[in-house]
């Protein structure tokens, strides 16, 4: 069962971010405050759920929040900075754009920056355990998933709208017969031998 709040007295924005693993495509963070008290029984991580699931949850996230945010950090910066550093700023990003000041951050994994001077708290495998946190990584994974099903359309030979840009073997097979395009990482291992990708 996830946990409704930390502290049970703060306004606590939760943290989470994905695609940090993909070879093509944004890493995309999102920050959301829920009601302290709040409860929702279908509430899970994200990798947890079905696609169906994740939607109606996304949906009710979205009515009942006090806030969110989401925020995309392109491939471009994703190679300019690395993921890691991507996937904080991304998070930080998120809350910029939130319309309530937290008192308490509540970040899934275990590094981040200091955002202002707002405590926060890592917690491993947060999105397992906080309801912030979970509702954070829903509005991450459905934006990023129906970004990277419409970009599919224009390079529907990687096959984006089923492996989001996640380096399945298919995946892989169409980088070295078709080779890349504007949206794949170059910084990433994009094919065991890839001294001819960017010739």
């Amino acid at each position: 069962m996830l946990k409704s709040s930390f502290t049970g007295k703060k306004i606590e924005a939760g943290c989470d971010e994905v695609g940090r693993g993909c070879l093509a495509g944004p890493v995309v963070a999102a920050a959301v405050i829920l009601p302290m008290d709040y409860n929702h029984k279908l509430l899970a991580d994200s990798k947890q759920l079905s696609r169906e699931k994740r939607e109606k949850i996304r949906a009710d996230i979205l009515n009942d929040a006090i806030a969110y945010a989401i925020s995309e950090i392109h491939n471009e910066e994703v190679d300019k900075l690395n993921v890691l550093k991507a996937s904080l700023a991304g998070m930080h990003r998120a809350l910029d754009q939130l319309s309530r000041v937290p008192e308490l951050i509540l970040v899934d994994g275990n590094k981040f920056i200091p955002y202002r001077d707002i405590p926060h708290q890592c917690i491993v495998k947060g999105d397992g355990k906080y309801m912030s946190i979970a509702a954070a990584s829903i509005l991450a994974k459905t934006h990023r998933d129906k970004l990277m099903e419409e970009l599919s359309k224009a390079h529907p030979e990687y096959g984006w709208e089923r492996n989001v840009g996640y380096p399945t073997k298919a995946h892989r097979a169409a980088i070295e017969k078709y080779g890349i395009t504007p949206y794949h990482r170059k910084s990433f291992r994009l094919l065991p031998d890839q001294l001819n990708l960017f010739n």
